[in-house]
């Protein structure tokens, strides 16, 4: 048994335009650290000979992986992260993006915005190689190279063999909080008030819906996030819909939501696509009842503690936010988020997920 040096790889803009995947990517090198593991994130030229096993997360931005997989034949294992923007891209963004996703495939989409990026803002490709391969191939290369893939759910593996045809060894590695931050025993507020929904301002997060959603019903709604880089125009739709009567809190860390979470009463993410909503499951651990939209892989972790609504429906939005409202906090809820999705168990589900890339070779304390 011996400790590893790990290269966590994951979107070159992940401290400049913070997600949920920002919080997976350093309390998961966090916690590995703390089982006595080196663990590097995204170092500007990475020597490959230092580290005996690459770590990539985000399967969808196959741009930023490629490159390093053609540097050096290092064994890798893939955080795959598989979100699904087709049924909001294609049904209901705006403008050309929007227009392309009515007639091309997801994969032939998402090549576009990234080949857009590219030439018209300058955002860089990892390698050329992706521009004549395409999205899909290159998805399908990283995915058969891994030596394990390490989806947050069950679902988010079964969603990506039916997408892409390949099959490969997996640990499900859960999200989770941290105990430090979101399992303290310290008092909760008790009389809470209030909506808040915390995550980036961008459509497929939904929060324009739930502001027409909640109109005229008096719930104070708080929204905490910065707009998503490229949709500065709906993040000003939500400024104009919402008027004076919704609170909007800019992107905060960790640290600085715990107010927030301690206050409100009702935690709502009624996005079109998550594979965990990593927002709702902090929220749940400090006492919030649960409203998230249907759709992804948010079941597998919620199951029936939570309030689940249809994104395109203001009326079922509403009546779920209004039953989490006046229903009692789910107690049974805040004691499996307690007990199982918390950063060292996901560490530990990590190192399984190693161990499978390098041939159970002598590895790793777990």
């Amino acid at each position: 048994m011996f400790p590893l040096n790990i290269l966590m790889l994951a979107r070159p803009n992940l401290l400049s335009d913070p997600g949920g995947d920002t919080v997976q990517v350093f309390e998961t090198a966090q916690a590995l650290r703390r089982r006595g593991h080196q663990v590097d994130i995204n170092p500007e030229q990475p020597d490959y000979r230092a580290y005996g096993l690459l770590h990539f997360f985000n399967i969808i931005r196959p741009e930023d992986i490629i490159g390093h997989l053609e540097r050096t034949d290092k064994p890798y294992v893939v955080s795959t992260v598989y979100v699904n923007y087709e049924e909001y891209d294609r049904f209901h963004r705006p403008g050309l993006v929007g227009r392309a996703a009515r007639i091309l495939t997801a994969d032939q989409t998402a090549y576009l915005k990234t080949v857009g990026k590219w030439l018209l803002k300058g955002e860089p490709l990892s390698s050329c190689s992706f521009l004549w391969q395409g999205r899909r191939a290159t998805i399908q290369r990283i995915l058969e190279g891994a030596g394990c893939w390490l989806p947050n759910s069950h679902s988010e593996y079964r969603r990506l063999v039916g997408d892409y045809g390949v099959e490969n060894d997996y640990v499900v590695v859960p999200n989770g909080v941290a105990p430090r931050l979101f399992l303290s025993e310290w008092p909760v507020a008790g009389n809470r008030v209030g909506i808040l929904c915390v995550g980036r301002i961008e459509g497929r997060k939904n929060q324009l819906n739930l502001i027409r959603a909640l109109k005229g019903t008096s719930l104070p709604l708080t929204l905490v996030g910065h707009p998503a880089r490229n949709q500065r125009g709906y993040y000003e739709l939500c400024r104009r819909e919402a008027g004076g009567s919704i609170r909007f809190i800019g992107h905060l860390p960790q640290e600085r939501l715990l107010p927030f979470y301690r206050q409100a009463r009702v935690h709502v993410l009624p996005s079109w696509f998550e594979t965990t909503g990593l927002s709702s499951l902090e929220a749940a651990a400090l006492g919030c009842n649960i409203v998230a939209g249907d759709r992804g892989d948010v079941r597998e972790y919620f199951q029936d503690s939570a309030w689940y609504c249809e994104p395109g429906s203001l009326e079922s939005i509403r009546q779920a936010v209004q039953e989490a409202y006046h229903a009692p906090p789910d107690t049974a809820l805040k004691e499996r988020i307690r007990k199982t999705y918390n950063w060292d168990n996901a560490a530990g589900r990590t190192l399984e997920g190693y161990a499978i890339a390098l041939g159970n070779k002598g590895l790793v304390a777990f």
